[in-house]
């Protein structure tokens, strides 16, 4: 899966090989793993911490637009870090 961003200890990925809805993205934080529902932000499954959950979300809804625009487009973007 393409990295996307890096911040905190958590790694964002999204994967454009095959259609598989909804429009989502993948986050790892050491052993911990988590994918977000890009229109609402949600976790959908995983594992992570409530405060990497939180971060997370925190920077996804900076570049909400843009994620769903990568998903439509399957076109890569790296984009920057929550600081």
């Amino acid at each position: 899966m393409p990295e996307i961003t890096r911040f905190y200890g958590i790694l964002i990925k999204i994967f454009f090989v095959r259609e598989h809805n909804p429009p989502h993205f993948h986050a790892v934080y050491g052993e911990y793993n988590g994918t977000f529902d890009i229109a609402t932000l949600e976790m959908l499954e995983g594992d992570l911490p409530i405060k990497a959950q939180k971060l997370i979300q925190e920077w996804a809804s900076q570049y909400q637009d843009r994620l769903m625009n990568m998903w439509n487009t399957k076109t890569l973007e790296k984009l920057p870090p929550l600081v």
